[in-house]
C-alpha cells in the first residue's frame, strides 16, 4: 500500500490570477512507514510573488531565481504520483495548482485525480472532528504532535507533519510493539514448579457468614425477588 503525502507552497491564492507553484514536498509510506523516498523541490515561478504569501513561507523571488521551472520537475512528479493514494490537507488547493500547472505546459495530465487517489485529510479531519479546528496546526495539538519547528510553512515540512497526523487519523499505533521490542518477547511457555508451597485459602468465619445473610435478605426484600446468590445456592 502505497501512500504519498503532499503539500506546495504558491506565490498566491488563486492559478486563476496567474500565480504558480513555488515548492513541492512529499514523503512516501509503504504499509504505513516511512521510506525516506521523498521528493522535494523549489521552483522559479518567473513572477512576483504576494507580500502576504511570503508572510507564510517566506520564499523570496531572489531565493528562487536559479530554482527549475515546474516544466523541468513535471514529468517526474507525474511518475512520483502516479498510482498512489495522494494524501493532502485541503486537497481542491493543491489540485487545483498542480492540475493548472500541467494546463500551462499543454500536457495530458490535466486532471491529477485521473492518475492517483486524492484524499483530502482536512475533509477526514472535519468528519471525525466536526465543529473544531481542523488546521494543521490544530490537528498537531490535538494528537499530541511536535510541530514546534514549523515557524513558517514549507511543503516538505508540512508534508512531513501531516504524514504523522494522517497516520494518527487513520488507525495510529500499528501494533501493541514495534519490531524491535517484540523480537526480544520470549514467547516460550512458563512450567509451574510443582514444589512451590500451596496457596492458603480462607474462609468466612460463622459472623460474617451470618452478616452475610443478612445482607442478601435485606436485598432480596429491598428488589421483590430472590438474590443472584441466592439463586446459585439454591441449584
Amino acid at each position: 500500500m502505497r501512500v504519498i503525502v503532499l503539500d506546495t507552497e504558491t506565490t498566491g491564492l488563486e492559478p486563476k490570477k496567474g500565480h504558480r507553484i513555488i515548492e513541492v514536498g512529499c514523503v512516501e509510506l509503504i504499509n504505513r512507514r516511512l521510506t525516506g523516498n521523498n521528493f522535494h523541490y523549489y521552483l522559479n515561478p518567473q513572477r512576483d510573488i504576494d507580500e502576504g504569501a511570503v508572510a507564510v513561507h517566506g520564499l523570496t523571488s531572489e531565493f528562487l531565481s536559479d530554482k527549475p521551472l515546474y516544466e523541468d520537475i513535471a514529468e517526474e512528479l507525474f511518475e512520483y504520483l502516479k498510482g498512489a493514494e495522494v494524501v493532502i490537507h485541503n486537497a481542491a488547493f493543491d489540485v487545483g495548482f498542480i492540475n493548472h500547472e500541467y494546463k500551462l505546459m499543454g500536457s495530458e495530465q490535466v486532471d491529477m485525480a485521473s492518475w492517483c487517489e486524492v484524499t483530502d485529510s482536512l475533509h477526514m479531519a472535519r468528519k471525525m472532528f466536526p465543529g473544531q479546528r481542523n488546521s494543521l496546526d490544530a490537528l498537531c495539538k490535538r494528537y499530541e504532535i511536535d510541530n514546534s519547528q514549523r515557524e513558517l510553512h514549507g511543503a516538505l515540512l508540512d508534508a512531513e507533519i501531516l504524514s504523522d497526523v494522517y497516520l494518527m487519523m487513520t488507525g495510529g499505533q500499528n501494533s501493541l510493539f514495534d519490531d524491535e521490542s517484540s523480537s526480544k518477547i520470549d514467547l516460550t511457555p512458563k512450567v509451574l514448579d510443582t514444589n512451590r508451597p500451596r496457596l492458603a485459602v480462607i474462609k468466612a468465619s460463622n459472623d460474617e457468614l451470618a452478616l452475610h445473610a443478612e445482607r442478601l435478605s435485606f436485598l432480596a426484600k429491598e428488589s421483590g425477588e430472590a438474590c443472584v446468590w441466592d439463586k446459585i445456592n439454591s441449584k
